[in-house]
C-alpha cells in the first residue's frame, strides 16, 4: 500500500473512501491479521526459549507496566478524542485547520509522554513492589530493570497511535495497521539472535531493548504517509484552537474510562501473581489469543466505523438514523465472526493453544492451563467485542462520559466476580490453586456482559434501539456448536498425530463446517464471504 508521486486525493475524495466502511474494515482486519500473526510468531519464539519460567513471568509483568501508559494515551484514547475532531474537520473541507490541530496534538502529546516516561523510570521499583506483591525479591529486581528499559517504547507507541489516527481519518487503513509488524519483527530478531546464547534473565533484557527499537520502527514507517496526506501539519503547543481544546476536553473522560478498564486487567495480574508461579505469564499467553478475534472483528470494524460516524452531521434525527444503520450492519458482521471464535476457545481451545505455543519449554500441561484461562475469557468475548461498537458510537457523538461511567462499574464487577470465582468457588470445587486464574478471566467475562448490556441500553435512549436479534445469535451459536462437534470427532480419529497436525486438521474442519452451515442457512455474511472466495 505505497503512495505514488502524484498529489494525494482531495479531502472530499478521501472521505468518500472512508465512508466505504466495509472495505475499510477489511483493510483494518488485513493489517491487524498480519500484525497479530507476527505477534503470535513472536510469542511462539518467546515461549520456546522461556516457557513459563520466572524470567518469562517477570517480562510479562514488566511489559504490562509501560503498556498501561500506551493503552491509556495511545490508540484507544486518540481514536475516541482526536479522530472525531480531525475527521470532522476533513468532512467540512477545512484541511488547513485539521493540520494545525494535528500538529498541536502531536507536540503536546510528545511533551506529556516524555514527562510520564521520566516518572515511570524513576518510580519503577515502587511500581513493581506494589503491583507484583507475589514476586520474590530476585524476580522483582528483574522486573524493575525491564520496566525501566520498556518505558520509552510506550511513548513512541503513543505517538504511533497519533499517526494511525491521521492515516485512518484519510482512509489509509491498511498501512497504519501493518506498522506493528515492524515492532514484532524487532523482538523476534532479538529472540532468535540471542536465544541460544544467553540465560533467561539476560535474554528478556535483550528482548526488552528489541521492543524499544521496534517501537521506533513502528512510528518511522507511518510518518511518510502522515506527512504526505497532512500537508498542512504544523507542530506547535497552541492549545487555544477549538479543535485542540475539543480533543483534550474529551481526554479526561476517555482516559478515565480506559484507565479503569486497564485497572481491571491490572487487578487480575496482581491476583494472578498471588495464585501460582507462572500465572502472570500464562494469563498473558491466553490474552494474546483472546485478543485476536477482538482485534480482527471488533477493533477492525470499530476503527473503520469511527471516522465515518464522526463525519455525520446535520439534524439530530438524521444523524441518529445514520448511526443506527451503520451499527446494525457492523454488529451483524461482528457477531458472525466472534460467536464461532468464542465457541472455538471454549470447545477447541486446547488445540488452539497447542498449535501456537506447544514446544520447547512449553509443555502439554502448560497448554491445558492456558486453555482453561482462555475458556474463562471466552465467556464475555461476544459481549465485550460488540460493546466496543456501542462505545465508538458514543465517542462519535462526543459523549465519552457514558462509556467511562459504565467502565467504572465493570471494574468493580470484575474484581468482585474474579475474587469469588478464583478463590472460594475454586476452593469449594476442590481445584488446585493454579486453576484460579481461569476464575479471574471468567469473572472479567461476566463483567463484560454487564457492560455491554448497559452500553446498549444507554445508546438506545439516545439514537434508538440497535441490536442483533436473539434468534440470529442463537442460530449462530447453534451452528458453531455443531461445527465444534464435527471438529472434535475429527480430533478423536487422530490420537497418535502430533499436536500441530491434529490442531490444523481439527480447526480446519471447524472453520469449513461453520462456513458451509451458515452459507446453507442463508446468513448474509457467509454468502458475502463465499462470493469473495469464488471471485478469487
Amino acid at each position: 500500500m505505497g503512495h505514488g508521486a502524484a498529489d494525494p486525493p482531495s479531502p472530499t475524495a478521501r472521505l468518500a473512501r472512508v465512508r466505504n466502511t466495509g472495505l475499510g474494515a477489511a483493510l483494518v482486519a488485513t493489517g491487524i491479521l498480519a500484525s497479530r500473526i507476527a505477534g503470535l510468531v513472536r510469542q511462539r519464539v518467546f515461549t520456546h526459549y522461556l516457557g513459563v519460567s520466572d524470567a518469562a513471568d517477570a517480562f510479562a509483568f514488566a511489559f504490562r507496566v509501560p503498556n498501561l501508559l500506551q493503552n491509556l494515551l495511545g490508540e484507544g484514547v486518540l481514536s475516541a478524542t482526536f479522530v472525531p475532531v480531525y475527521a470532522g474537520l476533513l468532512a467540512r473541507h477545512d484541511e488547513a485547520e485539521a493540520g494545525r490541530v494535528a500538529g498541536a496534538v502531536a507536540a503536546i502529546l510528545a511533551l506529556g509522554m516524555s514527562a510520564l516516561v521520566l516518572v515511570g523510570v524513576l518510580a519503577a521499583p515502587a511500581l513493581v513492589a506494589v503491583l507484583a506483591p507475589g514476586f520474590p525479591a530476585e524476580k522483582q529486581a528483574l522486573a524493575t530493570s525491564l520496566v525501566r528499559i520498556l518505558f520509552p517504547g510506550a511513548a513512541l507507541l503513543a505517538l504511533s497511535a497519533w499517526a494511525l489516527g491521521i492515516l485512518n481519518s484519510h482512509g489509509r487503513f491498511l498501512w497504519s495497521y501493518l506498522a506493528p509488524v515492524a515492532w514484532n519483527a524487532a523482538m523476534i530478531a532479538a529472540l532468535l539472535g540471542w536465544g541460544e546464547r544467553t540465560g533467561p534473565d539476560a535474554l528478556v533484557r535483550i528482548v526488552a531493548w528489541g521492543s524499544v527499537a521496534g517501537s521506533a520502527l513502528q512510528l518511522a514507517v507511518q510518518l511518510p504517509g502522515v506527512l504526505l496526506l497532512c500537508r498542512t501539519l504544523r507542530l506547535s503547543f497552541d492549545a487555544r484552537r477549538e479543535g485542540v481544546r475539543a480533543t483534550f476536553r474529551s481526554f479526561g473522560p476517555v482516559v478515565a474510562g480506559r484507565g479503569v478498564t486497564q485497572l481491571s486487567g491490572w487487578l487480575d495480574a496482581v491476583l494472578a501473581s498471588l495464585v501460582a508461579p507462572g500465572a502472570v505469564a500464562a494469563m498473558g499467553y491466553a490474552q494474546l489469543l483472546y485478543m485476536l478475534p477482538v482485534s480482527l472483528f471488533g477493533m477492525s470494524v470499530s476503527a473503520a466505523e469511527l471516522p465515518a460516524m464522526a463525519s455525520e452531521f446535520g439534524e439530530a434525527d438524521a444523524v441518529a438514523a445514520a448511526l443506527r444503520g451503520r451499527l446494525r450492519t457492523a454488529l451483524g458482521r461482528v457477531a458472525y465472526f466472534v460467536v464461532p471464535s468464542a465457541v472455538a476457545f471454549l470447545a477447541l481451545g486446547g488445540h488452539v493453544v497447542a498449535l501456537v505455543y506447544q514446544g520447547g519449554r512449553f509443555t502439554a500441561a502448560d497448554a491445558r492451563w492456558v486453555w482453561a484461562i482462555l475458556a474463562g475469557s471466552a465467556i464475555g468475548l461476544v459481549a465485550g467485542t460488540m460493546g466496543r461498537l456501542y462505545a465508538s458510537a458514543w465517542y462519535a457523538l462526543r459523549q465519552p462520559r457514558v462509556p467511562m461511567r459504565v467502565a467504572l462499574l465493570r471494574v468493580g464487577l470484575t474484581l468482585a466476580f474474579g475474587l469469588l470465582l478464583a478463590f472460594p468457588v475454586r476452593s469449594a470445587l476442590g481445584l488446585a490453586a493454579m486453576w484460579g486464574v481461569a476464575g479471574l478471566t471468567a469473572g472479567a467475562g461476566l463483567a463484560a456482559i454487564v457492560e455491554f448490556l448497559m452500553l446498549r441500553r444507554s445508546l438506545a435512549a439516545r439514537i434508538g434501539d440497535v441490536r442483533v436479534s436473539a434468534g440470529s445469535l442463537l442460530r449462530l451459536w447453534g451452528m458453531a456448536g455443531v461445527s465444534a462437534g464435527a471438529a472434535l470427532g475429527v480430533a478423536a480419529l487422530l490420537p497418535g498425530s502430533g499436536p500441530v497436525v491434529r490442531a490444523l486438521l481439527t480447526l480446519g474442519t471447524y472453520g469449513a463446517a461453520y462456513l458451509l452451515l451458515t452459507a446453507a442457512a442463508g446468513v448474509a455474511e457467509a454468502n458475502a464471504l463465499v462470493a469473495r472466495l469464488r471471485r478469487r
